[in-house]
């Protein structure tokens, strides 16, 4: 159970703590927010097939972070022997086998302005202001600080999700920006993934209990049978998604023909209650701990 909205601060001072008592656990910073904070990438395990898990990319899901977060420390401390099997899965050999990426805060900035809001010594204060219609409340901001969704940011199909957007202007949601991958974070995913070339990609959103796994007819052939592996797992319903196109899953299918998936975790309005964490682990625990098996 978390106590309290799962800012960027208390992320990173996880981070720091699960390096120094994990030694096995690595971090590096793959890229810059538009403010200049830190993106930061999380390595588990030493294998040769990669995949890779990513959360709040979209602002008011920030309790997806947390979600990922707790996940590294289960699956650290199952490998330190300080607690029993996870979940009944041997998850030191697993990780001899795979080595697993995670990027637990892609919009940084965008989440704290969803918990913090704004004050007058924000450098875009005014601008947020104005791009959320003078309402002080950015409780419900999904955008980076530009006002720029960023899972609308990806070359695949762009302009056609531009159009269907139909927003012109930056914003709380739904503005694709200016062009594909103009803003730092979208970048610095979009860089760090082909790097990597990743077998397996798994992006954190809420909400729903959905599991999207295709992509235009591009998708590998058991991308199905694998989110309904997914969903028998979690209790989630696999979804064939029509009519969305520029989002991380949907660049990650396009470009590498591999299998790609989104995970909507929870149910309500975002942002999600913090009551609502234990069961969303629970369930979303499963599936990340079955992509590691896939």
């Amino acid at each position: 159970m978390i106590e309290e909205p799962y800012s960027y601060n208390i992320m990173r001072k996880k981070v720091h703590l699960l390096e120094q008592k994990y030694p096995c656990v690595q971090s590096e910073v793959i890229g810059y927010s538009v403010l200049g904070k830190e993106i930061i990438a999380i390595k588990l395990g030493r294998g040769l097939r990669e995949i890779h898990y990513n959360a709040a990319i979209h602002a008011n899901e920030w309790i997806t972070s947390a979600l990922l977060m707790k996940f590294i420390e289960d699956c650290m401390c199952e490998s330190v022997n300080e607690k029993g099997p996870f979940q009944h899965e041997n998850i030191p050999l697993l990780l001899q086998q795979t080595t697993l990426w995670l990027v637990p805060m892609l919009n940084p900035d965008g989440v704290e302005l969803a918990i913090n809001g704004v004050n007058n010594q924000h450098p875009y204060s005014n601008q947020l202001l104005e791009w959320n219609n003078g309402s002080t409340d950015f409780t419900r901001w999904k955008a980076n600080i530009r006002g720029v969704d960023l899972n609308d940011q990806f070359p695949a199909h762009w302009g056609h999700e531009q159009s269907r957007r139909a927003v012109s202007k930056p914003g709380p949601f739904n503005y694709s920006g200016e062009a594909p991958l103009s803003e730092p974070e979208a970048d610095a995913i979009a860089r760090f993934t082909i790097n990597h070339c990743f077998d397996l990609v798994i992006a954190l959103h809420t909400q729903g209990e959905e599991i999207y796994w295709n992509y235009r007819d591009m998708e590998p052939a058991e991308s199905s049978a694998t989110a309904e592996k997914f969903a028998l797992a979690s209790g989630y319903r696999a979804v064939k998604l029509t009519d969305s196109d520029a989002g991380y899953k949907d660049w990650f299918i396009q470009e590498f023909g591999k299998l790609g998936f989104t995970v909507e975790a929870g149910l309500g309005i975002n942002p999600l209650p913090l009551s609502q964490f234990s069961e969303m682990y629970t369930k979303v625990s499963r599936i990340l701990l079955l992509g590691l098996q896939i």
